[in-house]
């Protein structure tokens, strides 16, 4: 007989009908019960709810019974049937069952509840069988589907960027190096500095940090496109918003100026804010219930209101203002930390903060420049919990302005050829932004660190499983 997964079994108990036979394979997270009858909780990742099965003890044997343990895996076959207990409406009463897999309860370290989040991470293989991971691997993919869905819906086009590059999209930062080179017997040249022309590209190549400026190529040509791909950076940072190996969703749109980006921004986080109440609740629910006690009221606020939106400079205004002693020191020009974005979020203003115009001297080469000659047309999309969730701007469309801002950064002009040949021929005015595919998930769950948003994160010191 075919399995029926759990959560239909709930949902559409009324399609199915009560004293239908159907089966169920997962796993058993407990077994309770007395000498005639066990009550075996099961639960197959579907939903965060588990399945209650109800097994006469004297029709399958005490030998059986006692191999049903927390983490083995079965396959039941019964009659569904209306619950006369607390907490589920309907059960099944067995009439088969079969042990999948089983699960020595001396060392399934899963036995108890309350695990700790850094015990939980350290076990990143099994912590999926918890309710905690089971609820945000299903919001994480739930969000993919969102992310792709709201692109799809408006004329959005999906490009593959590089994950391997030899240009540096940021101007800055650590890379990983990608090479096919004999790490103990490297060429060298007469310098003796490495030979990369001997190397698989013939040249250095590393990691993409971004798959932005492919992404305006494609949007100077299909219009609008986005990415959702992996991105990667060799900072060794273990803070609790950083990881090595993470996800960017990187929009880019074909004329269309700030003002059309932060719309685009703003419209796209509460689609997908939205899409995880309406689709994903019961995840929530329990999370907000065992996790977070505001998570729920803090998704349907960012809902409720239109985002704030003011320049860096009136941002530094108010926190110069505030009176409050921030560790790091707020001035014009110097870019502000996360301590100053959640002040305005979550103090100041109580809701979220488009930040634009920021000095151009803390922003990338790529950003559009302000008459003023100071300033570019930067945005930041600031979040509560979370800070800065979004950045972006409208990109710089002038050849000789982007000539400019590459040579006062000492960049390469050569290595930045193809990405400048859109501004020489059919040049237009454009944007676009990146999200952090963690931070939205940070936000959606509730979760403190990004490393429990993520199945098997990659730190410094951590490429295990």
């Amino acid at each position: 007989m075919k399995e029926t997964r759990i959560v239909k079994i709930l949902k559409e108990t009324a399609t199915i009908g009560i004293g239908t036979v159907i089966n169920v394979k997962g796993w058993v997270r407990t077994r309770r019960g007395n000498n005639t009858v066990a009550f075996v909780a099961v639960n197959d990742g579907s939903t965060v709810f588990n399945i209650q099965v109800v097994v006469d003890i004297d029709k399958f044997g005490e030998d059986k019974i006692k191999q049903i343990t927390t983490g083995a895996s079965i396959s039941v076959t019964g009659k569904l049937v209306e619950s006369t207990g607390k907490g589920q409406s309907v059960e099944i009463l067995a009439d088969e069952i079969e042990i999948l897999g089983l699960a020595d309860t001396e060392t399934f370290p899963l036995q108890k509840k309350g695990h700790s989040m850094e015990f939980l991470r350290s076990i990143a293989h099994l912590r999926p069988r918890t309710n905690y991971f089971g609820c945000v691997l299903r919001l994480r993919h739930a969000m993919a589907f969102a992310i792709h869905k709201y692109f799809n819906d408006r004329g959005f086009f999906y490009l593959h960027t590089p994950i391997i590059t030899s240009a540096d999209a940021e101007g800055a930062g650590e890379m990983f190096r990608v090479t096919a080179l004999n790490m103990e017997n490297l060429p060298l040249d007469e310098n003796g500095k490495v030979d990369y022309t001997e190397d698989f590209f013939g040249k250095p190549t590393n990691l993409t940090v971004s798959g932005q400026l492919n992404g305006e190529m494609g949007a100077m040509a299909l219009g609008k496109i986005y990415t959702f791909g992996p991105t990667f950076r060799a900072e060794n940072s273990n803070t609790p918003r950083h990881l090595a190996e993470f996800w960017m969703i990187e929009p880019e749109m074909a004329f269309y100026d700030l003002q059309d980006n932060m719309d685009t921004a703003e419209e796209f986080i509460k689609y997908c804010i939205s899409y995880a109440l309406e689709n994903n609740f019961d995840d929530l629910q329990y999370l907000n219930d065992f996790f977070d006690k505001e998570l729920i009221d803090r998704l349907r606020s960012i809902l409720a209101v239109d985002f704030i939106r003011l320049s860096y400079t009136e941002a530094i205004e108010i926190l110069i203002n505030s009176g409050r002693k921030f560790e790091f020191k707020v001035s014009w020009g110097a870019d502000l930390q996360a301590e100053h974005e959640r002040y305005l979020v979550e103090q100041h203003f109580k809701q979220p903060v488009i930040l634009i115009d920021y000095p151009k001297d803390i922003k990338a080469f790529y950003m559009k420049q302000n008459d003023d000659g100071k300033t570019v047309r930067a945005m930041d999309v600031l979040f509560p919990k979370i800070g800065e969730i979004i950045g972006g701007s409208q990109r710089e469309e002038d050849l000789e302005k982007l000539l400019a801002a590459i040579d006062e950064r000492n960049m390469s002009k050569e290595e930045l050829r193809y990405y400048l040949d859109t501004r020489r021929y059919g040049t237009a005015v454009h944007s676009g932004f990146g999200l952090g595919f963690g931070r939205l998930l940070l936000f959606v769950t509730g979760m403190g660190n990004i490393r429990d948003v993520v199945p098997f994160p990659r730190t410094p010191q951590n490429a295990d499983f």
